[in-house]
């Protein structure tokens, strides 16, 4: 799978994730840009959208995008805290579900 990193995400998460391509929206060059508009390009690159944005199901119509959405819940955002959360990205990663939300918590 090809997975896209939020830009309040650690680029080191993306390292762990073992049998998967990563790229974040930083490297892409999408930093700042609002998340209607880089949901709308990460579908055209990748398969599954990370982050840990807990207004992003409220802010926007994820149905409407064309790519799975991960929605991390940690302590915090640093790679200790989220480094609990990569078994359960990659058993998730196995059968994304596109235009819908998953929540990925301890």
């Amino acid at each position: 799978m090809r997975i896209l990193l939020d830009e309040n995400l650690p680029w080191t998460l993306g390292t762990l994730l073992t049998g998967h391509e990563y790229n974040t929206v930083g490297r892409m060059g999408w930093g700042g840009i609002k998340n209607g508009k880089l949901l709308t390009l990460a579908r055209k690159h990748f398969d599954i959208f990370l982050s840990v944005d807990r207004g992003l199901p409220l802010e926007q119509n994820l149905p409407k995008f064309n790519i799975a959405v991960f929605l991390l819940r940690a302590r915090s955002n640093s790679l200790p805290d989220l480094r609990q959360l990569v078994s359960a990205i990659l058993i998730a990663a196995q059968r994304p579900k596109k235009r819908a939300l998953t929540i990925i918590e301890l």
